[in-house]
């Protein structure tokens, strides 16, 4: 239910198989589905969000679907039938709740269901909108409007070249709208997908409350409200605190300003960033000439833990109070031009980091971000050192401010060998070729094999690195939970241990295999099985979301899952149980096979055919619907033709399975025993409508 952004084929085998089993399953409950519109839900969930879950579909979503993505993607020709949208995504969001491949972690199918009914009679409107569409089927909807048939390829290329001559009339005003849209970034396109994080474990809010209370920052900037009050207090006309009120404020909080011989709270910096916190932490504000506490503000301060939350969010606005121009002589460093994507980088990298972070890596990313942000060809190597430096102590300004805040904690020590066990000496352009970009970046790596100026810059990260402590970094965990936050504010997958303990048992089971490390999988498990007290009927709830799930490889994915997360040597005990069950013996069978627990010649030969039967059913999966699973029997010839043979005649208990397959074999193969099923276009749609002439 979640493809990597470059497993194109990978993604379009899910997505063959899904549609082709939801169009079925539409058919027998007598519900409205369009195939060609079920694809490009999907293919919006995989290309255009940051997360890639198929199975989760919250109100966001789902109005970006039918209010962006489709008007922007989905080419309609003149007077052709108007597919019906809303109610294809209603069927896929029945579908996906009912064959248990809904992420737990998103809304009630009747809380998605309202969304698109408050959406809904909006998508026409959109889909008309030429403001909306992309440029490509801006082309082609001019194209058609013209009487051309966008299905000829002849035609159009024949009517693009007349467009580049300027021999077709167009609207040059919703052109131009939609460049501006595309160019503003308000056009959903390819490449939006977010690097998985690995899922965190943190104390219960109580806890992480008691720590927010601890911290000197929430108690200042509480200070200050309340400092202020309702009545308020005077400020000079460009908005800061009057000298008297500043002496006063700074005794107050505690800020360790100096004041004496000081003539304005400009000059007092602790004070002064203070102010400005407080102010983008919306605590307080300037009305007429005087500070006020925010009236509305009063449930945040009441709470530490909504309070800390609210200054963290903050520290993305204080840009200019932390590393601004104080002066006509200073000068900004390169990290104020990106400030906000800087810091946001930064934290989402210590974000779930097994190891603390030592400084030079961290440091070393960071100027990769300038370079690509940067035109740096002019000027000397000293000049670009100096630049370098002065965005570092800039950085670190940032970091003091986190650190203060309790978002991060700093250490000395050695880095962890991760950082630095990492010889190229040998490495060719294979090794960094098949090294995600990331990763790369992040060891100081990318290039290095093949730019010596690179590779010397490698070297030397590796040799500080070794030479002796360096500060070390990490988040905090006020600091975890405030950027698990944020990353699921943006929309980004960003796993919690204890957040599935209330999941069904397939919802589990599958989360735990797509995003869940062994160790946190274990724990996430033995928590889920606690919650709900008995554990053998806690067990039994699992192995029965295995056996009711239909798709034999999600199912054998389930089961894997279960087997690596139990305890040592109970997950070997079940598996034998399981091999005298008549429905889950085939995945038991697999299972007990892989992990070489099982030879072929310990199998009986009723047991050697279940696993034969179990593997081809998992192919015909894995080939990704109708179509690509005729194409895989049909690439097998006669060695398919035999398995498939001896395997029809099992005691295999997915018997619509293998009805499927047998079906499959007469269509690819030749075999007897089927009727000839229909083209897969002439079944995309179970409301008697085919051959949808909509492109994308």
């Amino acid at each position: 239910m979640r493809c990597e952004p470059e497993a194109e084929e990978e993604f379009e085998a899910a997505r063959g198989l899904l549609v082709d089993r939801l169009v079925r399953w539409a058919g027998e409950q007598g519900l409205p589905v369009d195939g060609f519109l079920a694809e490009a839900a999907l293919d919006y969930r995989h290309l255009a969000t940051a997360d890639g879950r198929l199975g989760l579909w919250e109100s966001r979503h789902v109005e970006e679907l039918l209010l962006s993505w489709l008007p922007q993607q989905v080419t309609e020709a003149p007077g052709e039938e108007r597919a019906d949208a809303p109610g294809t995504l209603r069927t896929l969001l029945r579908y996906l709740h009912a064959a248990q491949l809904a992420d737990p972690r998103g809304p009630s199918l009747q809380d998605s269901l309202a969304a698109v009914d408050r959406v809904a009679e909006r998508h026409l409107a959109a889909m008309t909108d030429r403001t909306r569409w992309g440029l490509a089927k801006f082309w082609a909807m001019t194209a058609a409007e013209q009487g051309v048939d966008i299905q000829d390829g002849a035609a159009f290329q024949r009517f693009a070249d007349r467009a580049q001559r300027g021999e077709v009339a167009y609207d040059r005003q919703d052109l131009a709208a939609i460049m501006e849209r595309r160019l503003s970034g308000r056009l959903l396109s390819d490449g939006a997908r977010a690097e998985p994080q690995l899922p965190v474990m943190l104390p219960s809010d109580d806890e992480l409350r008691r720590r927010a209370e601890a911290s000197a920052t929430v108690a200042q900037l509480r200070g200050l409200a309340e400092w202020a009050g309702q009545g308020g207090r005077p400020v000079t006309a460009t908005g800061r605190l009057r000298m008297a009120e500043a002496r006063e404020l700074v005794d107050v909080l505690a800020t360790g300003d100096r004041i004496e011989g000081v003539r304005s709270s400009a000059d007092l910096p602790r004070l002064g960033l203070l102010v400005e916190w407080a102010k983008k932490a919306r605590l307080v504000r300037v009305v007429k000439g005087r500070l006020y506490a925010v009236a509305k503000a009063r449930p945040v301060l009441a709470d530490p833990l909504q309070l800390w939350l609210r200054a963290f969010d903050a520290c993305f606005e204080l840009r200019q109070a932390l590393i601004g121009a104080r002066g006509g002589w200073h000068i900004e460093s390169m990290l104020f031009d990106v400030y906000e994507d800087v810091l946001d980088d930064v934290l989402n990298t210590l974000y779930s980091l097994p190891y603390p972070m030592p400084w030079p890596r961290l440091r070393d990313t960071v100027h990769l971000a300038y370079r690509s942000s940067f035109q740096l060809d002019a000027g000397s190597v000293l000049q670009h050192r100096m630049w370098f430096e002065h965005a570092d102590r800039a950085l670190h300004t940032v970091l003091d401010l986190l650190d203060d805040l309790g978002a991060i904690e700093r250490d000395r020590g050695m880095a962890d060998p991760v950082f630095l066990d990492i010889d190229l000496s040998d490495a060719g352009p294979e090794l960094l070729a098949d090294m995600p970009p990331e990763l790369a970046e992040l060891l100081g790596v990318a290039g290095a094999a093949t730019d010596p100026v690179a590779r010397e810059r490698a070297d030397a990260g590796r040799e500080e690195l070794a030479a002796g402590p360096v500060e070390l970094i990490r988040l905090t965990e006020l600091g975890t939970r405030a950027v698990r936050q944020r990353l699921l504010a943006a929309g980004r997958d960003a796993p919690l241990v204890g957040e599935l303990a209330q999941a069904p048992a397939a919802g589990l089971l599958g989360v735990l295999a797509e995003d869940y490390d062994p160790d946190t999988a274990r724990t996430e498990l033995a928590d889920w099985i606690t919650a709900r007290g008995e554990r053998e009927g806690a067990l039994q709830q699992l192995t029965d979301a295995v056996r009711t799930m239909t798709f034999r490889t999600r199912a054998q994915a389930m089961l894997d899952v279960l087997l690596a997360a139990l305890p040592d040597g109970e997950g070997e005990r079940l598996l034998r149980t399981l091999r005298r069950d008549t429905q889950l013996a085939p995945l038991a069978l697999n299972a007990l096979a892989h992990r070489e627990s099982l030879s072929p010649a310990d199998m009986t030969d009723a047991e050697s055919l279940l696993v034969l039967a179990e593997s081809l059913l998992q192919l015909v999966e894995l080939a990704g619907g109708t179509d690509g699973a005729e194409e895989t029997l049909r690439a097998q010839g006669s060695q398919a033709r035999d398995a498939i043979a001896a395997v029809l005649d099992s005691a295999h208990p997915d018997r619509a399975g293998l009805d499927e397959l047998r079906q499959l074999a007469a269509r690819a193969l030749g075999t007897h025993g089927a009727r000839v099923g229909r083209a897969r276009k002439a079944r995309r749609s179970s409301s008697g409508r085919s051959g949808h002439k909509r492109h994308r």
